[in-house]
C-alpha cells in the first residue's frame, strides 16, 4: 500500500511538472484572422486603423474600468471599436488588459485562458501576463487551456492592434474564451477575476450584438440590450437575452453573441459605483452598400469608475443654495413652480446622489437626501431641500415664520463604493452606509468631523441609531463608502 501512494505521488508530480514545462515552452500563438478580419500588411494595418481613430471623438477617460467592443471585420465594426478605445488615456500603464470573450468555435465547460508565451497579430507580439495565468489556473479548475478553442478564436485577436496602436506604453493581456453562457460560469468567473477588477488593470469585452434581423429590427433590439447593460443589472440583461432567443424576431439568431462575457462584466461591477456610458452605434448597414435586410450590431460602451474628486464652482454652489430655500419657500406657500431645467449646465445637469442638511441656530433641524437620484442634481436638490423641511420624521415641518432662521447646507455625494475591509474608511473623508437585508442607515463625512468619534463607534451608531440593526451589526452587513462636497450658507 505505502508503494502505491509512493507512485501515485511520484505521478502526480511527474505529470503536474510535464504540464508546467508544457506551458512554459508554448509557442507564441499565431495570427488566426489576420488577411481576413484586418490587414496582415502592418503599414496597411496601421492606415486602417489610423484613419478609424480620425473619424471617432477622442475625449480619453482615466477612469475607464472597462471596455465593451465589438470583434466583426474592421471594414464593420472597426470605427465602432476605435470609439471605444478612445476612451482611454494613450499614457495609461496597466499590469494586465483581461481580454474577454465567448467561444465561437466550441461549446465547453469552463474558461481557455492562452497560459504564456505570446499573441502575435500583424504589428508583432503582445505578451502574455504568466503570473497571472499561472495564478488564475492555479485557484480555478475551471480555467484551463483548451486549444481547439483558441485555435481560431477571433473575438480576442481583433482587439489586440487597436490596443497596439493606441496605447504608448507596453502592456500584457489575459486572454480569456468561455465555453458556455451558463450564469454559475459567469459567477464563477467574475468571483476569481475580483482581485483584479481595480484601477491597474483594464477589462475589454469582446461582444457583437444582434445577428441577422432587418436594419429595423436591429436599432431596436440593440436599444434594448444597450439600455439594460447600463442599467448594471445583469438579471435584467439576462432575462432580456432569454427573451430575444424565444420571440423577438425570427430573424434575430443572438441579440449578444458575448453575452457571457458582458454578463461576468456585470456581476464584477455591481456595487462599485460603476457608471456605464454608451459611446456609439452602428451595424453593418450602415457601411457603404451594406445589405440592410440582414445584419450585424455593434455598440461601444465604457465602464466608468466614479471619480473620487467632484469638482463644482462657486456659482453652481451659489445656484443650488438658492435653488433649495426657493423650494422651501414655494412648497410651504403652495406657490412652487417647476424650475425650467434648460437653463442649468454642467454638474447641475448630471446625476449625482445628494443631502440637504437643515440647521436652527447650529442644530439640526432635517436632513434627507438620496445616493441613486435618477435625475439632475438640480432636481434631486430641489426635491431633497422639501423633504428635509417637510418629511423628516424627527421634526415637525419647518413652518414659514422659522425659515428665516433657517441655515442650509448641501452634501453632493460620490457613488457608493463596497469595502472589504474597514481599514478603507478615513474618517472625516468618507461618508458611510451600512445596509443588511432591507434595514439601511448612512452617516455624511462630516458627522464624524463633528461628533469626534472613533470609528468603531461611527460604525456602531450608524448601525445601531440609523440602519437599526444593533450596534455590533455592522459586523455582518454590507459597507459602501463615499465622499463629499459640503458647503452651505454663510
Amino acid at each position: 500500500m505505502k508503494n502505491i501512494y509512493v507512485l501515485t505521488f511520484i505521478l502526480t508530480v511527474w505529470f503536474s511538472n510535464t504540464s508546467s514545462q508544457t506551458y512554459k515552452n508554448m509557442k507564441n500563438r499565431i495570427p488566426a484572422v489576420a488577411g481576413k478580419f484586418y490587414p496582415a500588411n502592418a503599414s496597411e494595418l496601421k492606415n486602417t486603423i489610423s484613419n478609424m481613430f480620425q473619424n471617432v471623438v477622442k475625449v480619453p477617460t482615466t477612469e475607464v474600468a472597462a471596455l465593451i467592443v465589438p470583434h466583426a471585420g474592421y471594414i464593420f465594426s472597426g470605427e465602432v471599436a476605435a470609439a471605444a478605445f478612445a476612451k482611454l488615456d494613450r499614457h495609461a500603464k496597466y499590469k494586465n488588459v483581461f481580454i474577454i470573450g465567448a467561444s465561437h468555435r466550441k461549446y465547453f465547460n469552463g474558461v481557455s485562458v492562452y497560459p504564456s508565451g505570446n499573441y502575435s497579430t500583424t504589428f508583432g507580439e503582445v505578451k502574455i501576463n504568466e503570473e497571472t495565468t499561472a495564478q488564475l489556473m492555479e485557484k480555478n479548475k475551471f480555467i484551463y487551456y483548451d486549444e481547439d478553442a483558441d485555435k481560431a478564436e477571433h473575438s480576442l485577436e481583433v482587439q489586440l492592434p487597436f490596443l497596439q496602436y493606441w496605447l504608448y506604453t507596453d502592456f500584457q493581456i489575459v486572454p480569456l474564451i468561455m465555453g458556455s453562457d451558463s450564469p454559475l460560469l459567469c459567477e464563477k468567473l467574475a468571483e476569481a477575476l475580483k482581485p483584479w477588477f481595480n484601477s491597474e488593470n483594464l477589462f475589454v469585452i469582446s461582444t457583437d450584438f444582434s445577428h441577422y434581423p432587418s436594419y429595423e429590427a436591429a436599432c431596436k433590439a440593440d436599444l434594448e440590450t444597450a439600455d439594460a447593460i447600463i442599467s448594471n443589472d445583469f438579471i435584467k440583461l439576462e432575462n432580456l437575452c432569454n427573451r430575444n432567443k424565444q420571440s423577438f424576431t425570427k430573424d434575430l439568431l443572438t441579440g449578444l453573441c458575448g453575452a457571457s462575457a458582458v454578463q461576468t462584466l456585470l456581476r464584477l461591477t455591481k456595487d462599485q459605483g460603476i457608471k456605464f456610458e454608451k459611446i456609439v452605434y452602428r451595424n453593418s448597414g450602415d457601411v457603404p452598400h451594406g445589405d440592410k435586410s440582414r445584419v450585424v450590431g455593434y455598440w461601444a460602451i465604457a465602464a466608468n469608475r466614479p471619480n473620487d474628486i467632484l469638482t463644482i464652482s462657486e456659482a453652481e454652489k451659489s445656484e443650488l443654495l438658492k435653488l433649495a430655500r426657493e423650494s422651501i419657500k414655494g412648497n410651504l406657500k403652495k406657490s412652487k413652480n417647476l424650475t425650467d431645467g434648460s437653463k442649468f449646465s454642467g454638474i447641475l445637469n448630471e446625476e449625482y446622489g445628494a443631502f440637504v442638511t437643515l440647521k436652527e441656530a447650529g442644530k439640526l433641524r432635517g436632513c434627507i437626501g438620496r445616493f441613486n437620484p435618477g435625475c439632475p442634481l438640480y432636481q434631486t436638490i430641489e426635491e431633497m431641500a422639501i423633504a428635509a423641511a417637510t418629511q423628516d420624521s424627527r421634526f415637525d415641518s419647518v413652518a414659514i415664520g422659522e425659515l428665516n432662521q433657517i441655515q442650509i447646507e448641501i452634501s453632493i455625494l460620490t457613488p457608493l463604493k463596497k469595502i472589504n475591509s474597514i481599514d478603507e474608511i478615513i474618517l472625516g473623508k468618507h461618508g458611510i452606509c451600512i445596509e443588511k437585508g432591507f434595514n439601511r442607515g448612512t452617516f455624511l463625512p462630516q458627522v464624524a468631523s463633528e461628533t469626534l468619534w472613533t470609528k468603531e463607534e461611527f460604525l456602531g451608531h450608524c448601525a445601531r441609531d440609523k440602519a437599526g440593526i444593533g450596534w455590533d451589526g455592522w459586523k455582518t452587513a454590507e459597507i459602501f463608502t463615499y465622499q463629499a462636497i459640503v458647503f452651505g450658507e454663510k
